[in-house]
């Protein structure tokens, strides 16, 4: 057995984590694929948790969907990346926002909106996000956002004439061979619970209460997917020539390191700084992403390593130790495959 495995058997037994899925790639081949843990549905019916089960991944939902749109537009249509989004959203009240911007974060909007969003509500979360207050100059200050990420969203519907779960779907999902991956999937049991709400556990709906007041899609959160599908996006991001949606100049160009350890969506490791969440470890120009509800994805170019870890550590409340697990996890899967 292997030592990160032991750890995830032990956090699964000691209750840090409700179920999970790991996806481990090394030099090309999947060398690990395993199932923890299990999840109470909506009925509050126990499930055992399987490698093929859907996870909301929140906020991976930025590189996996959002980022590979805007890519697309880039290849495909006259978009670029230093265009004001105020081009494609005239309402947006500030001028000199770029896309570029909003991938790295630096629009200067918050991170969020206030007051935070709950379920219940009834908000025009988009009127909300256009007509939001700067904190910093733009290009200025790393502030991760959800509203430049949400923006884009809009913004790929609106350069595109469909909506965003048409547009991936269509354009990068059914490309790539990512079977199991979409917006608002079909209800059915195979779906990992989130968060306790009222009455009963979130399943097959989205968890972030923005998305889901955005029909369950947005540019910063709402897709679903399997541990297999979100690592085999990550391997067409290590091997950009292995697929034919992107073009391979287009995906290394992401990839790169911009400022304050943030690419084009990724988030990029350069050696400098407070380490990320794949740990210390990890090879300088790793890049990846995490979700709230649990997920994460992390890619070292230089080990060839591809790293998917979905859980639904929300379960069990927001209160829990995940910013302690991810680093822990991803040091001893790197230490046992490439040393």
């Amino acid at each position: 057995m292997y030592d990160f495995d032991a750890y995830l058997n032990n956090l699964i037994g000691e209750k840090e984590l409700p179920g999970a899925v790991l996806h481990v790639q090394h030099k090309g081949s999947t060398v690990f694929h395993q199932a923890y843990g299990r999840f109470q549905d909506k009925m509050q019916q126990l499930h055992t948790m399987n490698t093929t089960t859907l996870f909301d991944i929140a906020s991976l939902t930025k590189v996996v969907a959002t980022l590979p749109s805007i890519l697309w537009l880039i290849d495909n249509t006259s978009v670029e990346l230093n265009h004001t989004i105020q081009t494609y959203i005239p309402e947006l009240n500030h001028s000199d926002i770029t896309i570029h911007q909003a991938l790295t974060h630096t629009t200067g909007l918050p991170a969020d909106i206030d007051p935070p969003v709950q379920r219940a509500d009834n908000r025009l979360i988009l009127q909300e996000v256009v007509n939001a207050d700067l904190i910093h100059q733009p290009g200025s200050v790393v502030q991760y956002s959800d509203l430049g990420m949400i923006l884009l969203g809009e913004v790929i519907e609106r350069v595109s004439g469909v909506d965003l779960p048409t547009f991936t779907n269509t354009k990068l999902f059914k490309p790539w061979g990512l079977k199991k991956t979409m917006f608002n999937p079909p209800q059915h049991r195979e779906i990992a619970a989130t968060e306790w709400h009222n009455d009963h556990y979130v399943q097959g709906e989205v968890h972030d209460e923005k998305a889901l007041h955005l029909g369950g899609a947005s540019g910063s959160a709402g897709v679903f997917s399997t541990a297999q599908d979100v690592g085999k996006f990550g391997r067409y991001f290590l091997y950009p020539e292995t697929q034919q949606v992107l073009s391979p100049e287009t995906i290394r160009n992401a990839r790169k390191h911009v400022i304050q350890n943030r690419g084009l969506g990724f988030e990029v490791w350069d050696g400098e700084g407070k380490s990320l969440s794949c740990g210390r470890r990890w090879s300088e120009g790793s890049f990846g992403h995490t979700g709230f509800t649990g997920t994460s994805l992390w890619i070292d170019p230089k080990e060839e390593l591809i790293v998917t870890f979905l859980t639904n550590i929300v379960h069990y409340g927001r209160n829990h130790n995940m910013r302690q697990i991810r680093p822990h996890l991803h040091s001893l899967i790197h230490d046992s495959f490439t040393n």
